[in-house]
């Protein structure tokens, strides 16, 4: 008796656009804060089961993140976004950012003095 397996070819094809409209849409938000900034950089770090998390930092110092359904499709959007990505978030990519009260006070809260994060 011969093995037979049911195929459903268009199940794929559905992930596959929305991975595509997916990508497409993060590019579009990284193209916006890039543009805003001046021009920017990114690292795609994967955080489990969640997906992957696209940190940017802007020419200006700002900085941001978006959160990808998969490591592929947050690789996609960056390469699409045509932004510089690094390996790792140290040395000169992680001096880039900056700061400001609000950072350090949501942070540090309660070792500094500032408002409670609770």
């Amino acid at each position: 008796m011969a093995d037979s397996q049911q195929i459903d070819e268009g199940t794929g094809a559905k992930k596959s656009t929305k991975a595509e409209r997916t990508a497409a849409r993060l590019a579009k938000q990284i193209g916006s804060f890039s543009k805003a900034h001046g021009g920017a950089e990114a690292q795609v770090a994967y955080i489990g089961q969640r997906g992957a998390r696209i940190v940017l930092v802007g020419e200006d110092g700002g900085w941001g993140d978006l959160v990808a359904p998969t490591h592929a499709i947050a690789e996609q959007a960056v390469q699409r976004a045509g932004v510089t990505v690094h390996e790792d978030f140290d040395g000169d990519f992680a001096a880039k950012v900056k700061t400001g009260p609000y950072e350090w006070t949501r942070m540090a809260g309660i070792q500094l003095g500032g408002p409670s994060n609770g």
